[in-house]
């Protein structure tokens, strides 16, 4: 803007203003005797032609008053005129192109002409604006009288020194005193503890005015924290504009202060601001303790000193009877946060002390209970032990809390501390708010309890103590010890959000607890030696992001000393997932006992997978699942012979084993793979594998082998050169393996691995003999048996063992037929075994008193630990196993 733009714009000259208005002087008979430049402009008369002429030829002889002429009606409307504009005439006036004018006059007589009031001398001087113009006049003067005295926003006018010299009623209200009293003081004088907190401006009002000044650029929205004089010892927040004033020429004159108080609204942004921080930083986890430690981050400093979560040990342990029931609500420190150099007294732990964060000190003598070696109720369970590395507790995917709970470090991934019980005394605000199952406000403290499906599951501790602000400054005492009702409401919408996220952490922990129990429970605890082979093993649970998976493993001894191997995969996670990992290891060992080759096994196990989806319906009351995670679940099972040293294996969409031999050569086979359980219309395949002494069979789930940072074939590769190594026992093996594929310890999906280490059983220990189909056979085979115990040093077992092979002999002979074979097995149990090319199974049976037969294999199974029948290619083979006497057993 120019300066003589600027200097039309600022000119608050009325429009009667005799240097502005049309002038007429006039004599005493109204006849017109002078002209200004003025008039002739407005009326368009020169001073030729208005001089000598009476005033009525320019102007109505009386105001105007009824319908106004239409060019002014809509100016000022019917009557005598604006009620602004009383105190002035309104007359119509006429210009020389004959427009007719709606003009406001103004009478002024001179001074003396009351004596000489003749023709020609002049009597008074009128002045004329139209009438537009004088209301637009006085609208800008009541716009600066508003300012001055009506408006909210405090202005204030300082001079180049930066002294101030006007400000209007608004302003005078925040300083609590008229402006006489403060006029020419310095800003700093004013507020000198304030500060702006915009970034990227100086800091304090003189910088930001001098800028100004220099620079003539205006700012707008600057933020100043500051304490009024009429306010003391209460931050309040401005939003101020600064611009420089100028005169007519554009010299500088001083600046203009535009201040709006912000506070309540800034107080209002800061609550939404808070929650919207809640709801982003709390519940990142199912975990009651990470949940309890997240909200007390969010609200100490912003929102309160001190903060404690206090929690029922039910809701930490996932219990469900005693959440919410007044029989039990034994409330454990769960987190605790305070502000830098702020704490207050903690009632529910009278003996402990605020430390430099404001938390009870553990190793401090008589503080409250410290971490012990015992376990604690109040604490989670972490994961299965094993013999190798397991999943831990929470993995603390959350922000990180530096606030560590009063029992200890609560480091995400780390074992969790007990969290000590808290007691707090009768007519405190925690013990009110318990027994009324609301929230409480004591002054500085306020209780919110955490409640959900009607219960309470613990409280939720404000606590405004002294201390610092996030700036470093100690707030007012009313923003330090006392919540509004704004507050109030904004600690039980946050404590509403907390008790959410606990509840479903703590229905998490009930439903991981269980199914980590119910796992344990169903997997191995410990694999007994075996003859055929070497085992060891590893098992690692899926991380708590994903849950308890199904992964599974066994090692089932056989007849024969044959000994099974079998690994599978349950879809899904969690206790369902749990439960029927355990159902279909149940299942196999079923069916392994019955000696069935590995295809036939996963056939009868695919086909119980598959019938529980048409018998649902009546097992749940008519209500069907949409999901089972039975369906689709893998399997891979194998049996190794010591004695001819082969392995038969077969797979229902499981990974292949991989396999080392005794010179270290990694492969893994291909073997035929069939449809995963419960899919059907494929059938299983089996392959023989011959399997030197030494050989390395590994079984494992594809949790090891696969991950989100790279596929199943670099697993795989990374897995062959890891069991490549020969010189490794295969516990370090199974460390090397897991360290390298399973970095973490837990991944998202469960990780089962069993190594095996195949032996042979030597021809000392083995003899079997071919026998024909013939009586005489069953003396020849008990002089073979005789003979070869005898040679064992097995003579206590000589008598036993004629009465059973007698019996399974002779039963051969009359009932099957055909080529027979007999053979005995020293091992851990003397196993016999007699092999025939029928096809039908001995049972036992109860005779009756005149039977002359049927007792033969009743009085076997009172001989022997175990027998049964396994089927083969050629027909079937009865075996039994005898235990060995002490001396050779030890």
């Amino acid at each position: 803007m120019s300066a003589a733009s600027t200097a039309e714009s600022a000119d608050f000259r009325g429009p009667l203003d005799i240097t502005r208005a049309a002038t007429v002087v006039l004599d005493a008979e109204s006849t017109v005797i002078g002209w200004s430049p003025a008039a002739a402009e407005l009326l368009g008369y020169g001073p030729s032609d208005a001089l000598g002429r009476p005033l009525t030829t320019f102007l109505s002889v009386r105001p105007a008053g009824g319908t106004l002429p239409a060019e002014a009606s809509g100016a000022a409307g019917p009557g005598p005129g604006p009620p602004s504009l009383v105190g002035n005439e309104i007359h119509v006036a006429r210009t020389r192109d004959g427009r007719e004018l709606l003009v406001a006059t103004a009478t002024c007589p001179l001074p003396g002409a009351a004596g000489a009031s003749g023709p020609g001398t002049p009597d008074r001087i009128l002045v004329a604006a139209e009438v537009e113009a004088l209301l637009h006049w006085e609208s800008r003067i009541a716009l600066l009288q508003g300012l001055a005295t009506q408006s909210p926003v405090g202005l204030a006018i300082y001079d180049t020194d930066l002294r101030l010299s006007w400000s209007n009623t608004a302003y005078e209200r925040e300083m609590g005193q008229p402006l006489a009293a403060f006029r020419g003081k310095r800003a700093e004088e004013l507020y000198g503890a304030g500060s702006f907190v915009t970034p990227g401006y100086p800091h304090t009002l003189a910088g930001v005015m001098r800028q100004v000044l220099d620079t003539g650029e205006p700012v707008l929205d600057l933020h100043f924290r500051g304490q009024p004089p009429s306010d003391p010892g209460r931050d309040h927040l401005w939003s101020c504009a600064y611009y420089r004033l100028e005169d007519a020429h554009g010299h500088a004159l001083g600046v203009c202060e535009d201040a709006f108080d912000i506070t309540d609204r800034y107080r209002v942004q800061e609550r939404l601001t808070l929650l919207v921080e809640a709801g982003r930083r709390i519940g990142t986890v199912l975990d009651v303790a990470t949940t309890a430690e997240e909200i007390a981050e969010v609200a100490v400093p912003d929102f309160a000193a001190t903060v404690r979560v206090d929690v029922t040990r039910a809701a930490v342990t996932g219990e469900t009877a005693a959440v919410g029931s007044p029989a039990d609500m034994t409330l454990l420190r769960v987190a605790e946060r305070s502000a830098p150099g702020s704490g207050t007294p903690d009632p529910g732990l009278p003996a402990s002390g605020p430390t430099e964060t404001g938390r009870p000190d553990p190793y401090r003598p008589g503080a409250s209970p410290t971490v012990t070696d015992s376990p604690d109720p109040g604490r989670p369970e972490t994961g299965p032990t094993g013999s190798g590395p397991t999943g831990s507790g929470p993995t603390g995917s959350g922000p990180t809390a530096t606030a560590r709970g009063p029992g200890g470090t609560n480091s995400p991934g780390g074992p969790r501390q007990p969290y000590p019980p808290v007691d707090y005394p009768p007519g405190s605000p925690q013990n009110r708010s318990l027994s009324s199952g609301g929230l409480v406000l004591d002054e500085g403290t306020l209780v919110v309890p955490l409640r959900t499906g009607g219960g309470i599951l613990g409280l939720v501790t404000f606590d405004r103590g002294e201390g610092s602000d996030t700036s470093g400054r100690t707030p007012g005492p009313d923003r330090a010890t006392t919540f509004d009702n704004g507050e109030v409401a904004l600690a039980d919408e946050l404590a509403a959000r907390a008790a959410v996220c606990i509840d479903n952490a703590r229905r998490y922990t009930r439903e991981r607890t269980a199914s980590l129990a119910l796992q344990r429970q169903l997997l191995p605890h410990h694999l007994p030696p075996q003859s055929a082979v070497e085992t060891a093993y590893r098992y690692l649970p899926a991380d708590d992001v994903t849950g308890v998976g199904g992964d599974w493993f066994d090692v089932i001894p056989l007849s024969g000393t044959r000994v099974g191997l079998v690994v599978g995969d349950v879809v899904g996670h969690g206790l369902q997932a749990a439960a029927t990992m355990g159902r279909l290891r149940t299942s196999v060992r079923a069916f392994a006992q019955l000696d069935m080759a590995p295809d036939e096994l996963l056939t009868r196990l695919d086909d119980l997978v598959g019938q529980p989806a048409e018998d649902r319906s009546d097992a749940c009351g008519g209500a069907v699942e949409t999901y089972d995670v039975t369906t689709g679940a893998t399997c891979l099972y194998a049996v190794y012979d010591p004695v001819s040293r082969r392995c038969v294996m077969a797979r229902a969409g499981h990974l292949p084993p991989a396999i080392v031999g005794p010179g270290g050569e990694v492969s893994f086979p291909d073997l035929p793979a069939g449809p995963p359980l419960g899919l059907g219309g494929l059938p299983f395949e089996s392959m023989e594998i011959d399997l030197p002494v030494g050989s390395l069979l590994a079984l494992f789930t594809d949790g090891l082998v696969e991950a989100r940072d790279h596929d199943i074939g670099r697993g795989l590769d990374t897995l062959g050169q890891v069991l490549g190594d020969r010189s490794a026992s295969l516990e370090e093996l199974c460390d090397r393996a897991v360290s390298e594929l399973v970095p973490g310890g837990t991944s998202a999906d469960d990780t089962a691995l069993l190594l095996v280490r195949t032996r042979a059983l030597g021809a000392d220990r083995v003899a079997d003999w071919d026998l024909t189909a013939e009586p005489v056979s069953v003396g020849r085979a008990r002089e073979l048996a005789t003979g070869q115990l005898e040679a064992w040093g097995l003579e206590e077992l000589v008598f036993a063992t004629q009465l059973v092979v007698s019996e399974l002999v002779t039963n051969a002979v009359r009932y099957a037929g055909g080529p027979l074979g007999l053979r005995l097995i020293r091992d851990r149990t003397l196993v016999c075994e007699v092999a025939d090319t029928g096809h039908t199974s001995p049972h036992l049976r109860h005779s009756a008193a005149d039977d002359e037969g049927g007792r033969g294999l009743f009085i076997v199974a009172q001989l022997v630990q175990r027998w049964g029948t396994r089927y083969t290619p050629t027909g079937k083979t009865i075996w039994t196993e005898q235990a060995l006497p002490p001396a050779e057993a030890g």
